[in-house]
């Protein structure tokens, strides 16, 4: 009995030290030099994210500026996902202390922060997701650790795997983004390439010189200060192309997106199509 007892003594005391040093894999992979892919959810739905989770996206990208998920959704996704693949990151409406405050007590263990357009406001950003004294996040981690039970404590161990995804998508931004790029804690800048556009007076032009230096501007700060680059991707051939550019970081297509390029093939070859809204209206 006493054999026994020691026995699994020993396999507790491994599986508690394996699970100190877990490391979050999309940090991980990122400081590998290895690219990252998450699938975008705009869908209320724990099932759809779960499926998501276990295709092998390294993160789901859980969209709360462009959608209508409310915190509750997130937090039934984020228990709806747990021991499968992809961690799950909210994009937060706003990039305030509160914002972040909440979707990290409900689990996450990433946040997008869109309009980080200043320095004062990347390092919001980071203390947003930061306890003392590294940052100002609210103590209250009570449904957080239930989704990571950390044997180091939730406290020690959010401050060392919760993701800092800042989105660079004005102007402005782009003017400062030395400074921005400087400021410790940051995990990911991610370009906005459609906001910035906008920003920028080009409105949707992909292909702008004026967005396109932007982008390199960017680009060059990331490299300068070892801050890993992202954007969004919705092909292959986009992917590999934005490797070469020193992006390791993407947002891929949302659910639905997916779905229908699912779908696509499968109808087009029995001659079945929807209805096209720029021939026939749905209003």
């Amino acid at each position: 009995m006493k054999t026994r007892l020691a026995f699994a003594a020993l396999v507790w005391a491994g599986a508690a030290l394996a699970q100190t040093d877990w490391e979050n894999p999309v940090k991980k992979l990122l400081r590998e030099g290895k690219p990252v892919i998450g699938a975008t959810i705009t869908v209320a739905s724990p099932d759809v994210a779960a499926q998501a989770a276990n295709l092998g996206f390294d993160f789901l990208w859980i969209e709360m500026e462009h959608s209508p998920i409310s915190l509750e959704s997130l937090r039934n996704m984020v228990l709806a996902t747990r021991g499968l693949k992809a961690m799950p990151f909210g994009r937060v409406p706003v990039n305030e202390l509160w914002t972040a405050k909440r979707v990290l007590d409900a689990g996450a263990i990433g946040v997008v922060f869109p309009f980080t357009s200043t320095p004062e406001l990347a390092r919001q950003a980071v203390a947003a997701c930061k306890y003392p004294p590294e940052g100002l996040r609210g103590a209250g981690p009570g449904l957080a650790s239930f989704r990571w039970p950390a044997p180091e404590g939730y406290y020690k161990f959010a401050n060392k795997n919760v993701m800092v995804i800042i989105i660079i998508e004005q102007a402005k931004a782009v003017d400062q983004i030395e400074e921005i790029a400087k400021i410790p804690g940051i995990d990911v800048m991610f370009i906005g390439t459609n906001d910035l556009s906008f920003s920028l007076g080009v409105g949707g032009d992909q292909k702008s010189p004026k967005l396109l230096e932007a982008i390199q501007k960017v680009v060059a700060a990331g490299k300068k200060y070892n801050v890993p680059l992202g954007r969004p991707a919705s092909n292959p051939e986009q992917i590999q192309q934005y490797i070469k550019d020193g992006f390791l970081f993407f947002q891929g297509s949302s659910e639905l997106g997916l779905m229908a390029a699912g779908a696509r093939p499968l109808l087009q070859s029995l001659g079945k199509a929807g209805f096209d809204p720029k021939t026939r209206p749905l209003y």
